[in-house]
């Protein structure tokens, strides 16, 4: 037999075109199986070529690689031949990989089936040397190379099929597989090869056809990498234009999102929502059905906010939007369009129907939420319209949905209300009321009237409630039950309390400086100006600005604010008491104190609710009830205030029962600062 050698160089060229061929293969599979349609066909295509090209062109530079001692060619058809079943085995091979699924009998089949086409591949490029006498092979080396050409196709078809997804980390992976791979069919060529046996006297009967080896292995090995090397490229601008395409798509779809949708709760905005309520209108008319749109306004939201600061107020929204969610259908839809207001829209048959989904909300909202250990409580007001294929269009639904929350939050809030006609004429006048409350400031027509307060004991004037008016220029003197919770609506009522706690400040200076150093003036404070993270500054800056000594100052909390955040109430009360204020809890009585929280504010005074004074001598619970609080307050070193007296029944019982001091219309009505006589006695 003739022995024979083996050129290193090519050797070594062989197994890195083995390795850039596997590698291409396995990127030809993750861009065919990312398309779809004609591009799907185009990269098959292409694909097959590239890798049948690449795993034939190291087979034939292993060939090259090869020599004998005599001289040697290759004959082109059966060469070509060769080629042609590389290119249609990679073509199986993609094809394979490229299914939705590759179960054990797919693989088994397919690893036989592209392991015998590469074993052809080889075994017809050997054929083309046209060998005299024919090319003997040892059997157990013959059998081996083709188990390792389908041991390796296995392999190959199973790496490809999971590695075809793209990732962030695919390319190591795909180069390792690469590796591996091109080891394996390197091996299995140099196992066929050891295999050949070449009998002495042996004659290459091609040698006249063929070209010098040298060359021909460097023009394989030039156009093997143009080729390979092309395909990479190809592979790798089309899947960036791929990622930057679906990157655009992803960007486009997420601003198209962010532009339909409330960005904190995720709900529908006020343009999904409007576009939307387009379509139900239609739906309605052409169905001749009926739904009903609901606007859900939070009740004390802003308390919550001003409290615990705009984070807590966000995670309220949140869970209030999923307790919402909670409570309606999926085919119903809800949106946010703006700081604490919500729109339902909702099918519907009946209006009972639209009434049962408005108390479930009303129900569920006001249940506590409980968030980092806080207990946060708030109510909503719901107003209903129901479109009837009556001519409304969205605007005007809207409208009246608004107009019936509204009258929801006069009737006393934590409700719903459906819509009536008559309600559009009250909202006009509501949104008029909004606009001249907010230039009254500016036009100085918010004024202050002042209540006397009195010793109960020598009946001495002891200081005045500071309570606010507004003079509109048409409708006259408007009390404040008429536009304070409209101010707290609004957001108005802090600007609105700075100036009366600044107004308040200055006539007591005055009154001060006039001689009347025992009085002291009261300030009542919303639950708003209670919670505004600025109150401790601004009641600090007011009476520095007139130079008022801090006793000279009682602010009035009612005790439902007081224990709104027991917690956070004491905390803002001790820094109020730190400024030398004095603090009253007013309408006590009324709200749900616990004694416990009681012993910890620093207050200096309970004020007693006028509704329980009010029938006194002829009610024995209330007169219980006011015993209590006088007693309460003795045991705790507060001072306690009665306001409503009316008649010398009251006065006399309240100071028999021990009452610090007494207001009411018995003793003194509220006066403008001009009418208070100084000194002023009571017309007793």
């Amino acid at each position: 037999m003739f022995v024979s050698s083996y050129s290193n160089w090519l050797v070594f060229v062989s197994l890195l075109v083995a390795i850039l061929a596997s590698y291409t293969a396995l990127d030809m599979t993750g861009r065919l199986a990312a398309s779809q349609g004609r591009s799907a066909r185009w990269w098959l295509m292409g694909g097959s070529l590239a890798m049948g090209i690449g795993i034939w062109s190291m087979h034939f530079i292993g060939m090259l690689a090869f020599s004998l001692p005599i001289p040697m060619g290759y004959d082109p058809s059966i060469t070509l031949l060769s080629l042609l079943i590389a290119i249609a085995s990679s073509a199986f091979a993609l094809w394979l990989v490229c299914q939705k699924e590759l179960s054990q009998l797919r693989l088994g089949l397919g690893a036989w089936l592209m392991g015998a086409g590469i074993a052809a591949m080889h075994y017809t490029g050997m054929a083309a040397m046209r060998m005299t006498p024919r090319i003997q092979y040892i059997p157990s080396l013959f059998i081996l190379s083709i188990v390792i050409a389908v041991a390796a196709s296995g392999t190959a078809l199973w790496i490809a099929f999971h590695l075809r997804q793209q990732s962030s980390r695919i390319r190591l992976f795909r180069a390792g597989a690469a590796l591996l791979m091109g080891f394996a069919i390197t091996g299995m060529h140099y196992t066929g090869m050891a295999a050949a046996r070449f009998p002495i006297g042996s004659v290459c009967s091609a040698v006249h056809s063929g070209v010098n080896a040298g060359w021909l292995a460097l023009l394989i090995i030039i156009a093997t990498l143009a080729v390979l090397a092309i395909a990479l490229i190809t592979s790798i601008l089309d899947m960036r234009t791929t990622v930057l395409a679906t990157s655009l798509a992803d960007a486009n779809q997420e601003l198209v999102y962010l532009a339909l949708h409330d960005n904190l709760t995720k709900l529908p905005n006020r343009v999904l929502l409007e576009d939307r309520l387009d379509q139900a209108i239609q739906n309605a008319k052409r169905e001749n059905t009926r739904f009903s749109l609901m606007f859900i306004d939070l009740d004390g939201f802003k308390v919550v906010n001003d409290a615990f600061g705009h984070h807590f107020g966000d995670l309220l929204l949140v869970n209030v939007a999923e307790c919402i969610r909670t409570n309606i259908r999926s085919r119903d839809t809800l949106a946010r369009i703006g700081g604490d207001e919500f729109v339902l829209l909702a099918d519907v048959d009946e209006p009972m129907d639209a009434a049962d989904i408005a108390d479930k909300l009303v129900t569920g909202i006001r249940r506590p939420f409980d968030m980092a250990g806080h207990e946060l409580r708030v109510s909503a007001s719901i107003g209903i319209a129901i479109y009837d294929g009556n001519g409304e269009d969205r605007h005007g639904l809207l409208k009246n949905a608004d107009a019936a929350m509204y009258h929801a939050k006069a009737l006393g809030r934590n409700g719903y209300c459906f819509f009536k006609t008559s309600m559009n004429t009250n909202a006009q006048e509501h949104l008029q009321l909004v606009h001249d409350l907010r230039a009254a400031l500016e036009r100085h027509e918010l004024v202050l009237y002042y209540q006397p307060k009195f010793d109960a004991v020598s009946l001495k004037m002891i200081g005045v409630e500071a309570l606010l008016r507004w003079k509109h220029p048409t409708r006259g003197l408007i009390s404040p039950d008429q536009f304070i919770a409209l101010a707290e609506k609004t957001g108005l009522i802090v600007p609105i309390g700075e100036w009366v706690l600044n107004e308040a400040c200055r006539q007591m200076a005055q009154w001060r400086n006039a001689g009347n150093t025992n009085w002291t003036v009261a300030v009542n404070l919303s639950s708003l100006q209670f919670g505004d993270a600025e109150l401790i500054r601004v009641v600090r800056e007011t009476l520095e600005r007139h130079a008022l000594e801090p006793r000279c100052l009682t602010l009035e909390v009612t005790e439902s604010t007081a224990m709104y955040n027991a917690d956070a109430t004491v905390v803002i009360l001790q820094q109020l008491r730190d400024l030398g204020v004095h603090i009253s809890i007013d309408d006590f009585g009324t709200g749900y104190s616990s004694l416990l929280y009681l012993k910890r504010l620093s207050a200096s005074e309970l004020k007693i609710d006028r509704g329980f004074v009010r029938d006194l001598t002829h009610d024995t619970e209330d007169a219980a009830i006011v015993s209590a609080i006088v007693a309460l307050g003795h045991t705790l070193n507060l001072n306690v205030v009665a306001e409503g007296v009316e008649t010398r029944e009251q006065q006399e019982f309240l100071t028999h029962l021990g009452c610090s001091s007494l207001q009411g219309f018995l003793l003194g009505r509220p006066m403008t600062a001009d009418q208070v006589d100084c000194p002023i006695v009571c017309n007793s």
